[in-house]
C-alpha cells in the first residue's frame, strides 16, 4: 500500500467529521439531564468499521476497497476510541473532567488506534513486519468477515420501547442527514477516483459503532437504548450501502 495525498485527505475528512458531530451532539442534546445527554451525545459521532465495514467492502470491492476503509477507519479510531469515550466520560454520574492528560491517556491505550499509527510510521520509514507475522495474520483475517457478520446477527435485537422513539429518532436524523448530505456533496465535487468518493459517502453513513456499549456499561447509562440504536443503525447502513452501490 502506497501512501497518497487521497488516502491521507479520507482519514482527515473522518477525524474532522467526528469532530463536527461532536460539536452537533453537544448542542442538540444541551436540554436533556446530564445522564441522558451522555447517552446520546457519544452516540452521534463515530462508526462501525471493523465489525460492518469490512467484511462488506470486501466483498464488493476486495483488498482494494479495505485500503480505502482502513484509512478511513484511523479517524474514525480517534473518534471512537477518544471523542465518544470522553463525551460519556464527562457527562457520566462521575462527572469526569476533560483535559490534556485523559486524552493523551486515552490514546496510548488505544490498541487499535496504536496499532494504526505504528503501521503508519513503518510505511513512511520503509520498514515491513516480519513475513511469519504477516502469514499469521493473513490466515486469522480470513475469519474476520463470517466472523464478524455472525457477531452482528446474533446482536440484533428488534424490540423498541416506546419511551426511547423519540430520542431514537432524533439521533437518526442527525446521524443520516448529516451524514448523507456531506457524503453526497463530496462524492459530487471532490477531483479523485470512484473507489475514493464511494469510501466517503458509505463512510459518513455508517452504523454507530459498537464501542458505544461498552462505554454505556462503564458509566452506568441506558444499555437497552444503546444498544437498540445501534441495531436499528446496522439494518439502515446496511440497505444504504447496497443502494449507493447499485447507483
Amino acid at each position: 500500500m502506497k501512501l497518497d495525498i487521497s488516502l491521507i485527505f479520507i482519514a482527515m475528512t473522518s477525524l474532522l467529521f467526528g469532530i463536527l458531530m461532536c460539536i452537533v451532539s453537544i448542542i442538540a442534546f444541551k436540554k436533556e439531564n446530564r445522564k441522558m445527554r451522555g447517552t446520546l451525545s457519544m452516540l452521534v459521532p463515530g462508526f462501525n468499521v471493523g465489525l460492518f465495514a469490512y467484511p462488506v467492502v470486501e466483498a464488493i470491492w476486495g483488498r482494494e476497497g479495505l485500503k480505502y476503509f482502513g484509512m478511513f477507519d484511523m479517524g474514525n479510531s480517534i473518534t471512537i476510541f477518544v471523542i465518544c469515550y470522553l463525551l460519556a466520560s464527562h457527562f457520566s454520574s462521575n462527572g469526569e473532567y476533560i483535559n490534556s492528560k485523559n486524552i493523551l491517556k486515552k490514546l496510548v491505550t488505544s490498541i487499535p488506534l496504536m496499532s494504526y499509527i505504528i503501521t503508519l510510521i513503518l510505511n513512511l520509514f520503509g520498514l515491513h513486519y516480519p513475513v511469519f507475522f504477516i502469514n499469521i495474520s493473513g490466515i486469522l483475517s480470513k475469519a474476520n468477515g463470517p466472523l464478524s457478520l455472525l457477531l452482528l446477527g446474533i446482536c440484533l435485537n428488534f424490540n423498541i420501547d416506546r419511551i426511547y422513539r423519540k430520542n431514537i429518532l432524533k439521533i437518526l436524523f442527525i446521524r443520516y442527514s448529516i451524514g448523507l448530505t456531506i457524503g453526497i456533496i463530496l462524492f459530487i465535487f471532490m477531483p479523485f477516483n470512484s473507489l475514493f468518493r464511494h469510501t466517503l459517502l458509505i463512510g459518513l453513513t455508517l452504523p454507530i459503532g459498537m464501542a458505544v456499549i461498552p462505554y454505556a456499561v462503564e458509566f452506568n447509562y441506558d444499555k437497552k437504548m444503546v444498544g437498540t440504536l445501534c441495531n436499528i443503525t446496522i439494518i439502515l447502513s446496511f440497505i444504504l450501502i447496497w443502494g449507493i452501490v447499485a447507483l
